[in-house]
């Protein structure tokens, strides 16, 4: 599956990719030496790895034939969407640009979050009012038929078929409500991170130089109201720290031999429960 060539062209992508990536080695949220797995990977992805200094990543597609060189990394063929992975398999598991290339990108999220030991981080599109305006306006896809022309009409859709896969931009609250989905038992640990980029050699290749043309005449603006309103920018990512338990547990929950279980003295003393009920 290939990035999303449309919301952040690879340049400006993998960029913010390093960024962020960079900022979480920076403040102690990851390290060099955590065992990754790529999911709906290729060379960029082994790019900016290698950047930052990890060491033990593998980086993974759906496709079968064609596998691309991600050396000094290891190479598998996995399903996003069905992750031939135990759970908890690997410290990190990532993603950038490929969800919205599953037809579930929420199925996607919780295998990633499912095989992950620590952390998972995922840049994607987000959806905002200046992307729904770019969409309308025509100068960002909403079915992702620019990249299946790139692939020469044979790849690059859904599940890297030829077909145009539906673009799916997410917001801070659908990540937030599909993990509390996933694991109730604890409090969702999400970071996000926002960062405009204007995908100038998209415009360009769309709708030839008065694109670009037009997209820097109305970068400064839109500099101004991503600095206003950061969460409109076109460059969207977050990072789901695995629960610390018993830290992060629902003030209605507790262990009970080492796992979640529900606080009854917890709930009682708030709910009312009768003894009909309790009998069925």
């Amino acid at each position: 599956m290939t990035g999303d060539a449309i919301a952040a062209p690879p340049a400006e992508r993998t960029g913010f990719y390093a960024r962020t990536l960079g900022t979480l080695l920076e403040q102690g949220g990851l390290r060099r030496e955590m065992s990754v797995l790529v999911v709906c990977g290729g060379e960029a992805d082994r790019d900016v790895f290698l950047s930052l200094g990890f060491e033990g990543v593998t980086i993974s597609n759906v496709a079968e034939e064609g596998a691309p060189d991600v050396s000094p990394y290891r190479w598998r063929v996995l399903d996003a969407e069905q992750l031939a992975c135990g759970d908890e398999s690997y410290d990190l598991v990532a993603v950038s640009a490929g969800l919205h290339h599953c037809r579930s990108p929420h199925r996607a999220l919780l295998e990633m979050y499912r095989v992950a030991r620590e952390a998972v981080f995922v840049l994607e599109s987000r959806d905002s009012l200046l992307m729904r305006s770019a969409i309308r306006l025509g100068a960002v896809d909403e079915y992702e038929l620019t990249a299946v022309a790139a692939h020469g009409f044979r790849a690059g859709g859904v599940n890297d078929t030829s077909t145009p896969n539906y673009v799916y931009r997410w917001t801070e609250r659908e990540v937030l409500k599909t993990i509390a989905s996933y694991a109730p038992h604890a409090r969702p640990r999400v970071r996000f991170f926002h960062e405009l980029e204007l995908p100038l050699s998209v415009l360009a290749l769309r709708h030839g130089r008065l694109g670009e043309v037009a997209g820097r005449i109305a970068e400064p603006a839109l500099r101004l109201f991503s600095r206003a309103f950061p969460s409109q920018a076109n460059l969207f990512a977050f990072v789901v720290a695995k629960p610390r338990l018993p830290h992060d547990l629902q003030d209605w929950m507790t262990l009970a031999g080492g796992r979640p279980a529900p606080d009854e003295e917890w709930i009682r003393a708030r709910v009312t429960v009768r003894d009909e009920d309790l009998n069925g």
